[in-house]
């Protein structure tokens, strides 16, 4: 794909960046080319709108690292070692790095994103596949994935949480701000959000559960110890809980609202050490899972 002055003006680009590319180009140039020469002189946004404007292209630029200012890349990428970007990490395609991944602000990946070790970003983090982590995930802004999220670590938001497929984390979720999957979510430590948890389908998580407002799920809710939330608790089906469960003042928790009522003692169980004081539908059963008679 060439880019050209022509083109440039009918994607009515700034007058800034139509005289910056007149300069440099007296002729139409590759599309790659114009983007590595925008980054080059500190032109990043131009270079993410060009990207934005013209989308992504098939090619695979496989290298061995990546450390670099800033990086964009108008196909996908494959880093055998680690990535160390200062800036703005951006790639039209997938992101695959057998090390870690490091950026001090924005990563926008258009597909899947596969981490070899840990992934940091000091920006927020948006890919439009899924995003794969061998290690611990920290994301200082909002968290946005376009598919399945899988993180064998941690994972730590400094904003929301939102993905279009299933999540799992395989030790303690913290998101300051709400958290939204559009399938499941499953948390092998403490699940902690400071606004609203919703997930589509159920939420399964080995120790506590504790949001800032109200909690949603469309199935059912397990989690090895309590379940707090500040707002009203709702799901479709059960709430099994090691511990207690407890929504907010002048809220209520509500099981099994996807059930018929003679259905709840199976579909609508509310399990707890002690009965909810504002339980409003569900059958409470008072002895947790694995727990003695």
């Amino acid at each position: 794909m060439k880019i050209s002055s022509t083109a440039l003006r009918a994607k009515r680009s700034c007058s800034s960046g139509y005289r910056w590319f007149s300069r440099r180009f007296k002729s139409p140039a590759a599309y790659q080319s114009v983007i590595d020469a925008l980054v080059a002189d500190g032109r990043i946004d131009d270079a993410c709108w060009l990207l934005d404007q013209f989308g992504p292209i098939k090619s695979v630029l496989v290298v061995d690292a990546i450390s670099a200012q800033a990086f964009v890349y108008a196909g996908s990428v494959q880093v055998r070692g680690e990535v160390d970007v200062d800036g703005e990490l951006r790639t039209g395609g997938s992101l695959n790095a057998g090390g870690s991944i490091r950026a001090g602000n924005t990563v926008w990946i258009g597909n899947d994103l596969h981490a070899g070790a840990g992934l940091r970003t000091l920006g927020s983090l948006r890919t439009g596949g899924d995003l794969v982590s061998s290690w611990s995930v920290e994301v200082n802004g909002a968290l946005t994935c376009g598919g399945d999220l899988r993180v064998r670590g941690a994972l730590a938001c400094g904003a929301a949480l939102r993905g279009e497929g299933s999540a799992v984390v395989a030790e303690d979720l913290e998101v300051n701000g709400v958290i939204h999957c559009a399938k499941s979510l499953q948390v092998g430590g403490h699940l902690v959000c400071t606004e609203a948890l919703r997930a589509e389908h159920g939420i399964q998580v080995g120790q506590s559960i504790r949001s800032g407002m109200h909690i949603d799920a469309g199935w059912g809710i397990v989690a090895g110890s309590d379940i707090t939330g500040e707002g009203a608790i709702r799901v479709g089906e059960c709430i099994v809980s090691g511990g207690s469960v407890r929504a907010g003042a002048g809220f209520s928790l509500c099981a099994g609202l996807s059930a018929r009522r003679d259905a709840w003692p199976s579909c609508g169980r509310v399990v707890s050490r002690a009965r909810p004081e504002n339980l409003l539908s569900g059958f409470w059963d008072g002895v947790p899972c694995g727990a003695s008679a």
